[in-house]
Formats: structure tokens, sequence, C-alpha cells
């Protein structure tokens, strides 16, 4: 088990939007920031407002905003998410963390500078007692605040701050970044988005009706709409889980069936050794192998003869991964 993640045993709080905090989280160090992916960036400032917290006797949590800045600044312009907020909520309900606060990122928040922001908020709305963030953290109206300012912020407000140095994946230069795993997840490169995370991807969501058609051919599949999802359109190797909380291994296609439709993007996750009625279930899929691209087949025939092919190389990718999974 990598250096931070802790058991699933110890009590997680989840402190979420317009709630106060509560006292299990009173006086807590909080690692701040979007956490976009929890990627192994974020890890290292986990394990870092542990230590900080264990020092100081107090609570260790992580401090985020819903909606995403981003989404908050550009409404309009699609936001391919790594983990919205519910899948946050599991990885870091793995990391070792006494809780997670979550604050609304609303007209009123992107417009407090920098000072207010540490004064006002970190330290008289949440009480915090320290911080941890990133190299590249920037805060407040206009993005004003820098690590530095931060520093000398809390100093004046008799709170403990942590500066996180990058981290690179081992052998590499460049960061691990959520930009380079969203990357890597659109060339279908599930493989290196997953050494990033220290995780499989997994997404949520709930079982939805189709056109039935994979029942026809002899591969029914549970079917999850990814809104602004830019995984690659293909063939992957997966493990399910599902509401009752047992797994399948599975395979599934993702992308606008160019066979029949080629209509809105679909992932339609077929499960082996499964038998039963998934609609309106909420399943979490962990994608662990690309097998191969996105294809439009001459007949349904060709396509059932290939979706054999693919559940043999789903099934021998599965059994030799040993990537973690953060939903067990």
């Amino acid at each position: 088990m990598a250096s931070g993640d802790a058991t699933a045993a110890r009590p997680f709080t989840i402190c979420r939007a317009d709630a106060p905090v509560p006292p299990a989280l009173a006086g807590a160090v909080a690692a701040i920031g979007n956490f976009d992916g929890v990627h192994l960036g974020h890890r290292v400032l986990a394990e870092s407002v542990r230590l900080a917290a264990a020092e100081a006797g107090r609570p260790a949590a992580v401090l985020t905003f819903e909606p995403h800045p981003r989404a908050y600044f550009m409404p309009d312009a699609p936001m391919f998410r790594l983990t919205g907020l519910a899948a946050k909520e599991i990885v870091f309900a793995h990391l070792g963390l006494d809780g997670l606060i979550v604050r609304r990122f609303d007209g009123a928040l992107a417009a407090t500078g920098a000072r207010a922001f540490v004064l006002d908020f970190l330290k008289g709305a949440l009480g915090l007692s320290g911080v941890v963030v990133g190299h590249d953290f920037h805060f407040g109206c206009g993005r004003e605040g820098t690590p530095t300012i931060l520093a000398e912020l809390c100093r004046e407000a008799g709170m403990s701050c942590r500066i996180v140095d990058p981290v690179a994946l081992g052998g590499e230069t460049e960061p691990v970044s959520s930009s380079a795993i969203r990357a890597a997840l659109g060339a279908g490169d599930v493989t290196r988005a997953n050494a990033l995370l220290g995780y499989r991807w997994f997404v949520l969501g709930p079982v939805q009706h189709g056109d039935k058609r994979g029942r026809q051919l002899g591969f029914p599949t549970a079917n999850v709409r990814l809104p602004d999802c830019g995984l690659a359109h293909g063939i992957y190797a997966v493990r399910v889980r599902l509401g009752s909380g047992q797994f399948y291994d599975g395979v599934a296609s993702y992308g606008r069936r160019p066979t029949f439709d080629d209509g809105a993007p679909l992932l339609e996750t077929y499960l082996f050794d499964f038998s039963g009625d998934l609609y309106g279930q909420e399943i979490a899929v962990e994608f662990v192998g690309y097998i191969r691209g996105e294809e439009r087949f001459d007949s349904a025939d060709a396509l059932v003869a290939r979706m054999h092919i693919d559940a043999s190389a789903a099934r021998a990718l599965l059994a030799s991964d040993e990537t973690r999974s953060m939903l067990t």
C-alpha cells in the first residue's frame, strides 16, 4: 500500500456545501485545491496534511470547491472532469484523512481578495488551524494570491502553512497533473492515466435504458451517460461495482456506435457472468486497459465476432492487472 493510503476503518466526515464545520473537523489542518483526479501529486498533499495535523494534534482534512471554478467562470465551455464530487469523496476516504470540507464556489467567493480569503474565510468561517497547498496554488480575486502571499497571511492569522513541491512519476521530469491525465485518457492510454493517478480511473452513474441492441446481439449492456467526457472512443477492459457492492469483470464500449446509429457518446458495459436487472442502479466502472479504437462493421455478425475477441482480450488484461482500486 502506498504511503498515505490508510485503512478504510478510520472515521471520515464529509461536510458538504453550506453545512457548518462539524466538531470532528474543528480546527483542522486542510489541504486546499480542486483535486480533479486526486492524482499522485494530490496524494502527497494528503500525506503532508496528515503529518502536519498529527504534529499539531488537529484533524486532517481536505478543502475543495463545487462547482469547479472553471465551470463557474466558463459555464458554457465543456469540461472533462476526471472526478466529480462523489468520486472525490470515495478516493479521499481511502487516504487516512479525517474528513472533507466542500464549499460552494460562487460570486461572493470569486470576489474575495487574498487577505480576506485567508483571514475571514479560512480562519474565520472555517476555523482552520493550518493549510497545505501545492507549489502552484493561487487564490483570491483574480488569482492574486500566491504561495508566498499565503504563507505571509497564514503567519499573520496564526495558522501553519506548508507548500508542497511538484511530484513527478518515477523517472520523469514533468509534474503529475490533471491535464496530463486528461491527455492520456483522450488518447485511450488508460495504463498511463492510472499510473499518474495511482489507482484505476473510474466513473459513476445510473444505468439507463437503451435500445436493447446489445441484448439482441447476445451482449446485454449496462448503459451510462458520461457528460463532457474526453475519454477516447473505443473498447476497454473494465471492472464494475454494483450498487449492492458486488464486483464483476467486463468489457466496455465508449463511443457513438458507428455500426448502427452514430449517436451521442454512451458507455456500454457488458458484465461477465452476470444476469439481472440493473436499470436505475448507480454503478462504478473502473477502466483497467485499452483494447482497440471504435470501429464501424459491415454487419451485425461481424461486430459480434469481434465482440467475442474483445471479451477474451478484456479477460486477459483483467487477469494480469495489479493496479490499485479505490472502490474496495
